[in-house]
């Protein structure tokens, strides 16, 4: 039996709705969404619904958790686009590792503008699978996205070209190994390429063309060197233990950066390979050589307009309640 939910907090039924639906937006691994909300009179709470887990390419719930901690960094930046403080507590049960955080919507104030301008941009973030536009990067939006990370306790260390190309090399073994799996292999077919109507994983319109991971293999580093094309702009997200606390902020983190990228007029794709491959990941750190746990990787650059990926209704991401409409 469901709950017929007014307000939470400062906020009335329908901004609580608009509030959600942003949430939903966040990006996921295989867009699975594995997020659920449960409202209370006080505060919306994040749970991990570890029913959507990817037994194969995630089996310890780290891409997971990382999904909603972008869900999360919506969900705040959607409350205080509105005009409220979005109050969190991370990880407030030891009894339940699922409740990732509680956010309450308390003493009403006038929305920063850096903050309003990331909420503009949630309805037109997009993951762009495609390759990207022979267009050049500026460098000083290096600093801009690292900002962007350390603003929510993560961080993005530098690579230099050495790193890029030793990068490059690892990520083709690693994707090398995921393809060799036939368990992988078939769980990516469950969530990707899926035809019209699905209302969660990629759809087929989405992958059309060069995957971004194979993209940014062919493109290479160095590139700009001959004047050919400029080298991809690949940045790390990372954190400096590995514990759930730390996934979930890595994940805010990442949701604070594309949404930084998006309002600068840039996409971006995941380089998934390195951080998904246990060994590789490994090896990945060693690279970094600064003893950061990587999380994420990202190539950004500047690509085409996408349509946006399906989202699950309401309906299917609410624990015990219903948002009035």
């Amino acid at each position: 039996m469901t709950i017929q939910v007014t307000k939470v907090g400062r906020l009335n039924s329908e901004q609580v709705n608009s509030v959600l639906r942003s949430a939903t937006l966040a990006p996921s691994t295989h867009n699975t969404q594995p997020w659920l909300f449960r409202c209370t009179g006080t505060g919306i709470e994040l749970h991990a619904d570890p029913r959507r887990i990817l037994p194969v390419t995630d089996p310890d719930g780290r891409e997971l958790v990382l999904s909603c901690g972008a869900a999360l960094f919506t969900l705040r930046t959607a409350i205080h686009a509105l005009g409220f403080h979005p109050a969190t507590t991370l990880m407030p049960s030891r009894a339940d590792p699922d409740l990732l955080a509680v956010v309450r919507p308390v003493a009403e104030r006038t929305p920063d503008p850096k903050v309003s301008r990331l909420a503009r941009a949630i309805t037109r973030r997009r993951t762009n699978r495609r390759p990207f536009l022979p267009s050049a990067v500026p460098r000083s939006t290096l600093a801009t996205l690292r900002h962007a990370t350390e603003l929510e306790h993560a961080w993005m260390p530098s690579l230099d070209a050495e790193q890029c190309r030793h990068l490059r090399d690892l990520t083709a073994r690693a994707r090398r190994v995921q393809l060799a799996d036939p368990d992988f292999v078939a769980e990516l077919g469950r969530w990707t390429g899926l035809g019209a109507g699905t209302r969660d994983g990629v759809p087929s319109y989405a992958t059309e063309g060069s995957p971004a991971d194979e993209s940014w293999l062919l493109d290479g580093f160095g590139a700009a060197s001959t004047g050919t094309r400029p080298d991809p702009l690949v940045v790390v997200i990372g954190s400096l233990t590995d514990e759930r606390l730390d996934r979930l902020q890595a994940g805010q983190a990442l949701q604070r950066v594309l949404l930084t990228a998006t309002g600068a007029g840039l996409d971006a794709s995941y380089i998934s390979p390195p951080v998904m491959v246990r060994a590789a990941r490994a090896e990945l750190r060693r690279l970094l050589g600064c003893g950061v746990w990587p999380q994420v990787l990202l190539r950004v650059g500047y690509g085409l307009p996408l349509p946006w990926t399906p989202r699950r209704p309401l309906d299917d991401v609410l624990l015990d309640t219903l948002v009035s409409a």
